[in-house]
């Protein structure tokens, strides 16, 4: 764990992110008191535009146009 006071993080910010990003606790203090932690953000899964294909159907009346009542309603008539 790396204790450091304020005025030393805003002066060596970089290197304290370089620390947390190989495995280390950062911890912020204020006249010795602790006030913060710095901890890594969690790695986000990437994205996968096909993860459903094949899985969702949309049947063809989807495409069907809508009733005139509903149509009215949508645009405000």
């Amino acid at each position: 764990m790396y204790v450091v006071n304020v005025h030393q993080a805003k002066t060596e910010l970089s290197r304290l992110l370089a620390l947390v990003e190989a495995g280390e606790d950062v911890i912020i203090a204020r006249r010795g008191e602790p006030v913060a932690r710095l901890l890594p953000c969690k790695v986000r899964a990437r994205r996968r535009p096909d993860v459903l294909k094949g899985r969702i159907q949309v049947p063809d009346s989807f495409f069907d146009p809508l009733p005139e009542e509903e149509l009215a309603a949508w645009e405000g008539r």
